[in-house]
């Protein structure tokens, strides 16, 4: 598999990724996603739209996302 990090991709290829694996992974065509209303995250193109616009890499959404969500 292609490195997804940003500087290993265009905003096209990022736009791919986010739509591909992350948006419609569940086959599903809804807002109830991994990053949907349901779970509070707001609808997935938003919530990873920093990785799109190459300011954030995956990994540092998920971890600020899931930061209120861990103890310790």
């Amino acid at each position: 598999m292609k490195s997804i990090l940003i500087k290993d991709t265009t905003r096209e290829e990022r736009e791919q990724i986010v739509r591909q694996f992350l948006w419609g992974n569940c086959g599903a065509e809804c807002e109830f996603c991994a990053g949907c209303d349901n779970r509070g995250g707001g609808r997935t193109e938003e919530l990873y739209q920093p990785y799109i616009d190459g300011i954030k890499e995956i990994r540092e959404i998920n971890a600020e996302y899931c930061a209120p969500f861990v103890r310790g």
